[in-house]
């Protein structure tokens, strides 16, 4: 009950308009002085919980993104996904969500996704026939492969507070994002009949130049994710080398990356991963004042009290977190409940590696979620549609992600199977 208690003051000091990383500094900082007279480590605290070295993954991985979107070498992605698929039953949907497949495994970001997919996928639905809902639907759904399919940004962060493997999560990641992109393509089979290219318009270019022109791109997340599982790097290495390995192939191969396009990126990522780093040193107080409250032992006692079942347990997290992703953003669920949440893990035998992938899919849902649902923010900023009928055309992808986190709890090796394999 403590606990949701302090979840609800504060969001009710987000509604207020306070900075996300402002609340998390000052509840606690309130409550802590009202019951321990203040927090003599506040600068150990701090540092402490920012001093790691896989978070240098995060700033690197968005750099890299960043590379890959101002060289313009996602536009030939798209293209290729198109011409391969743009004589089947909703082919241009389908291709959609290719794209947004192969994208989600280079930039590792949601919003990123929808934003690059959409600018150049959404006018091509629409001129080759499918609805506006159906249009807006597939991209906003498709972006949320971002976070699920590795790399993943999200998945650096719950490594890094959890302890776990970055290369098992990625690992256990990538099956349950294929099988969401197949969800998705086959809803846009079945319900996208009429969005064929004509017989007689000829292909924008031919199949093999398409597929040529992407190779580059596509070579991108084998190097990366080849290079962790087989021992060449670690996470943070590996996500420098992606970031060089992204300039090399804007710069030198399709050269269209400039130097302001450059510079540009470094800001883009510099501002975003100033604005996590505060975020984290706010968690890191925020748990500091859950530990010395004794919130985890609550709940873990609680849960034992209760005699909640692991499937039990699974299912009131996934509703929990589909709350809290209503009004907060990824990271900062991740920050905010894991401390709390992790002992009942262990009483229950609930594999962090599972339950980062089935938070991973709740946080999906949360990036489509009204009121704050970045992706349909995205969506509405690049058509200018109402955000009342861009929120409408997401409700058959959200309960496409709710059906997958329940075959995902149901048949957990879904996720395992892969780590197993690997050996972790």
């Amino acid at each position: 009950m403590s606990f949701l208690i302090l979840m609800a003051v504060l969001i009710g000091l987000l509604y207020l308009g306070l900075p996300m990383f402002a609340a998390l500094f000052l509840l606690p900082l309130a409550v802590l002085l009202w019951v321990e007279g203040g927090i003599p480590a506040l600068g150990e605290i701090v540092i402490g919980n920012l001093n790691g070295y896989l978070l240098v993954a995060i700033p690197l991985f968005m750099m890299m993104a960043h590379v890959m979107v101002r060289g313009r070498v996602v536009n030939d992605l798209y293209g290729a996904a198109f011409a391969l698929l743009r004589g089947v039953r909703g082919g241009v949907g389908i291709a959609t969500v290719l794209a947004c497949t192969v994208f989600a495994a280079i930039s590792g970001s949601s919003v990123a996704t929808a934003l690059t997919i959409g600018k150049i996928a959404i006018p091509q639905m629409l001129r080759y026939g499918m609805s506006r809902k159906g249009a807006f639907g597939v991209v906003a759904g498709g972006g949320t492969l971002g976070i699920l399919i590795p790399p993943s940004a999200p998945m650096v962060l719950y490594a890094f507070v959890t302890e776990t493997s970055v290369g098992a999560l990625f690992l256990a990641g990538l099956l349950p994002g294929l099988m969401m992109a197949l969800l998705f393509a086959l809803y846009v089979f079945v319900t996208e009949g009429k969005a064929v290219a004509p017989a007689d318009e000829p292909p924008p270019e031919r199949l093999g130049t398409s597929i040529r022109r992407a190779g580059w791109s596509m070579t991108l997340p084998i190097f990366v994710l080849g290079g962790i599982y087989m021992g060449v790097f670690t996470a943070t290495e590996a996500a420098g080398a992606g970031t060089l390995y992204a300039i090399a192939i804007a710069a030198l191969i399709y050269r269209t990356l400039t130097w302001r396009d450059l510079w540009d990126g470094v800001q883009d990522a510099t501002r975003t991963s100033a604005m996590l780093l505060m975020i984290i040193a706010g968690a890191a107080v925020y748990g500091y004042m859950l530990t010395k409250l004794r919130i985890p032992q609550e709940l873990a006692a609680l849960v034992t009290e209760m005699g909640l079942s692991r499937t039990g347990f699974l299912i009131a997290m996934m509703v929990l977190l589909f709350v809290l992703g209503l009004v907060l953003e990824s990271f900062s669920i991740i920050l905010l409940t894991m401390p709390a949440v992790l002992p009942s893990l262990a009483i229950l035998g609930i594999g962090k590696v599972w339950y980062g992938v089935l938070l991973t899919l709740s946080l999906e849902m949360a990036l489509i979620s009204p009121p704050v649902a970045m992706n349909l923010v995205v969506i509405k900023a690049i058509t200018g549609a109402p955000l009342s009928e861009v929120n409408r055309s997401i409700i058959p992808y959200m309960l496409m992600l709710a059906a997958g986190t329940a075959l995902l709890i149901a048949f957990p090796e879904i996720a395992l199977w892969l780590p197993r394999q690997a050996g972790y």
